[in-house]
């Protein structure tokens, strides 16, 4: 069964996208089969794991509004197990278009709950708003991560999103759990970045992964090339940052795997 993780923050600029493509990337690599779904009309996880949009012909929005079955969309990346349902700026259409169904808060999760069994993990990687959208993908997720920028205006608008997910919650998802709050962008050079994660971790102590993401050109360059970091650069401090958060992940849910050696040693 596998796990359904959602990357959420209506504050855009945070590294979500970036969480999403390389925190999904980091599972195949640590051979967890694993389904990224593209939630943002914007589509950069599309394009950040390698393909032109100019040659997606389905996508999450037809498998929404169309009543494609979400099978039929799932394209295999470069990465041996990782998989995506891209995106589209079609998308943007589909919070009008299903305004009148009736559990439309719950279409996401109808669609990806038959692929459950086929992957690890899900990761879904939502638009920066709080829209119908975010709420499916909320609505769908066993647990979200919310990624921080270390910068000054880093509060501003998290209690909001909180807010939405105590709602969902409440309403629509009652086994929803924070994942872990993520801090993003850190440059170890700017006392502001280090006053940051020591406010954001007194207010939310626990919630706060120990994985902190470094500022990093290499991160930054990767998704014109159409890569995940760490096929773009595997020594780099970014692609260190997302494997041990994925570690970090597996550990707090009891999903490390033994390495083959020493499965071998023990037979």
């Amino acid at each position: 069964m596998g796990r359904i993780i959602g990357v959420a923050n209506q504050k855009g600029g945070v590294g979500k996208t970036t969480t999403a493509i390389n925190l999904a990337a980091s599972f195949a690599v640590l051979e967890f089969k694993t389904l990224l779904i593209d939630a943002d009309p914007q589509a950069n996880s599309t394009t950040g794991v390698g393909f032109d949009l100019q040659n997606i012909t389905h996508g999450l929005y037809d498998c929404m509004v169309n009543d494609t079955e979400a099978k039929d969309v799932v394209l295999k990346t470069d990465i041996p197990n990782l998989d995506l349902i891209p995106s589209h700026i079609d998308l943007v259409g589909a919070e009008i278009e299903m305004i009148n169904y009736p559990n439309r808060e719950r279409v996401l999760k109808q669609l990806i709950e038959p692929l459950r069994e086929e992957y690890d993990f899900i990761v879904i990687d939502c638009s920066p708003s709080l829209g119908l959208i975010t709420v499916n993908a909320v609505t769908a997720a066993d647990s979200v991560i919310v990624p921080v920028q270390c910068e000054f205006f880093a509060l501003e608008g998290l209690g909001k999103l909180l807010n939405t997910i105590k709602i969902v919650q409440s309403r629509l998802n009652t086994s929803l759990v924070i994942e872990g709050i993520l801090m993003t962008m850190y440059d170890g050079r700017l006392r502001l970045c280090n006053q940051v994660v020591s406010e954001v971790r007194r207010h939310f102590e626990d919630l706060v992964f120990n994985t902190i993401i470094h500022r990093n050109s290499r991160l930054s360059e990767a998704p014109s090339f159409g890569k995940p970091v760490i096929l773009y650069d595997a020594n780099c401090k970014g692609a260190m940052n997302y494997l041990n958060l994925a570690k970090e992940i597996l550990q707090k849910n009891n999903m490390t795997k033994i390495p083959q050696e020493e499965r071998t040693m023990e037979l």
